[in-house]
């Protein structure tokens, strides 16, 4: 854990009634406790493969990564909610976690989502949102009351929840487009340093063979990296300082501003998730290579100390397979 995380676990940064240990207890309220799963994204699968630099990220910073090579890589594609046995609707927010291997024992993890902006400016409304939007038991749904109250008095979150509906999701996983959100901080070479953000574009928008509504995401993951590997360009943003927002995921930069194709991610295999591959990885963002920093989101630590507390309990937990197995699966 990270050390700014690990005060926010202990409420010494923050709101002072909000704490790691308080986002997960709502978590599992919302969701229920599954041993051995993941508080949020618990649904997920295991997959390996490598990062192809192909150099022009250098000019930006002076990461490792961003040096021409091929860096191995382990990841993991989710859904989000609390729930591993979740139905797989297409309209379920996707994860993309990502461990990068690199020279000197250094590595990067990154956890991206498939929607372009975050919905929450902050660790407090994410944890209220939750509250707001949480299934009534006597419908087993959002009650429209306090969800239409929570939006009329949190506009930021109105206003990216109008941006994310605008853009209708990809059919399989290997065609969607994942966002890093949080705003970061490169360094080059020469010291200079710049505010950035991620994303992971797929190099096709369809590939032979997909159903174009698939029952099951993970089965036409499956069936497609088996198929051929799969594969993202990742384009790096370069934000102007005092001009774009790093303080708040929700707010999208302007599409002007100057992009960079940094290498491709390729994703050679797939595996039921267990401890042998990615149980035990905590997607954690403020896990970064010399040259990358967090910047000024206060998420980054919330998200850093939540994981964190995530990881405590289900590693207390039986050491349980994934909920999605591959074996067997075309």
């Amino acid at each position: 854990m990270t050390i700014g995380g690990f005060l926010f676990a202990e409420s010494l940064i923050g709101p002072e009634r909000l704490t790691a240990r308080r986002v997960v207890d709502r978590l599992q309220n919302i969701h229920g406790t599954h041993s051995g799963f993941r508080r949020n994204h618990a649904k997920g699968v295991a997959v390996e493969g490598y990062f192809e630099s192909n150099g022009s990220g250098a000019q930006l910073c002076a990461a490792s990564i961003f040096r021409t090579g091929r860096y191995s890589v382990r990841g993991r594609f989710s859904l989000s909610g609390g729930n591993p046995h979740i139905a797989e609707d297409p309209g379920i927010v996707r994860g993309l976690g990502l461990q990068v291997g690199l020279p000197a024992g250094e590595q990067w993890r990154m956890a991206m989502i498939n929607l372009p902006v975050f919905l929450d400016p902050t660790p407090q409304d994410f944890h209220d949102r939750g509250l707001a939007f949480a299934n009534d038991p006597a419908t087993g749904k959002p009650n429209p009351r306090l969800v239409s109250d929570y939006l009329a008095t949190h506009p930021r979150t109105a206003a990216a929840m109008k941006i994310a509906k605008s853009v209708a999701p990809a059919p399989t996983f290997a065609t969607t487009t994942f966002h890093g959100l949080n705003a970061f901080e490169f360094t080059d070479p020469d010291g200079t340093t710049i505010p950035v953000r991620w994303k992971l574009v797929p190099e096709t928008e369809s590939i032979p063979g997909d159903d174009p509504r698939p029952a099951s995401l993970f089965t036409q993951l499956t069936n497609d990296i088996r198929q051929s590997p799969c594969r993202w360009t990742m384009m790096v943003t370069q934000g102007v300082r005092g001009q774009d927002r790093t303080d708040d995921a929700s707010v999208p930069w302007p599409s002007t501003r100057p992009t960079v194709n940094v290498g491709t991610l390729v994703l050679t295999g797939i595996a039921t998730e267990t401890s042998d591959n990615v149980r035990t990885v905590n997607f954690d963002p403020l896990v970064l290579p010399n040259g990358i920093a967090p910047s000024d989101d206060p998420l980054l630590s919330a998200r850093s100390a939540v994981y964190a507390e995530s990881f405590r309990r289900r590693a207390g937990e039986p050491d349980n397979r994934g909920s999605v197995e591959t074996e067997g699966r075309a």
